[in-house]
């Protein structure tokens, strides 16, 4: 089938099978591999994206959901060739460890302070909540997430 969707920012025209995850739409017909696999069953986050403004697991969305709709992924939040203030603050608020879960998180963040520029602390934890980190306790994540609803940069 053929889908007509806005890839972040801009118009894509793709063919591609109806029943395909947007997951593998993005990472091997789109190459937006920032996107990552992790349970593929939508319980880690890791394969987080925003569509029409809501963070979700692009591993449970099917390709044919997506005529018509907004994406953004990890790589439509770099600005100019630089990192957003949210991926610039994540790196130093010591917020990355490992880096898997880190696309997800950013997107989740990034999700939650388009609607809400200041969450309180339980509206950050809900926010990231279908995000897993096997290598942090989260405190460096939920400061980085406050610090850039602080500072204006989610937006």
């Amino acid at each position: 089938m053929k889908l007509d969707f806005i890839l972040n920012g801009r118009n894509t025209v793709v063919e591609t099978e109806p029943d395909r995850r947007l997951l593998d739409l993005l990472r091997t017909e789109l190459h937006m591999t920032g996107t990552k696999e992790g349970c593929g069953e939508g319980e880690c986050g890791a394969c987080t994206v925003i569509i029409d403004g809501e963070a979700v697991h692009s591993c449970l969305v099917l390709a044919c959901q997506l005529e018509g709709k907004s994406v953004i992924t990890i790589e439509g939040l770099e600005e100019n060739g630089e990192l957003s203030d949210i991926q610039r603050i994540f790196v130093e608020e010591t917020a990355i460890q490992c880096g898997y879960c880190t696309t997800g998180m950013i997107m989740s963040a990034k999700a939650l302070l388009m609607h809400n520029s200041n969450p309180s602390e339980a509206e950050i934890r809900t926010a990231l909540s279908g995000n897993i980190c096997r290598c942090s306790g989260y405190t460096q994540i939920i400061r980085a997430v406050r610090r850039t609803a602080e500072e204006g940069g989610a937006i």
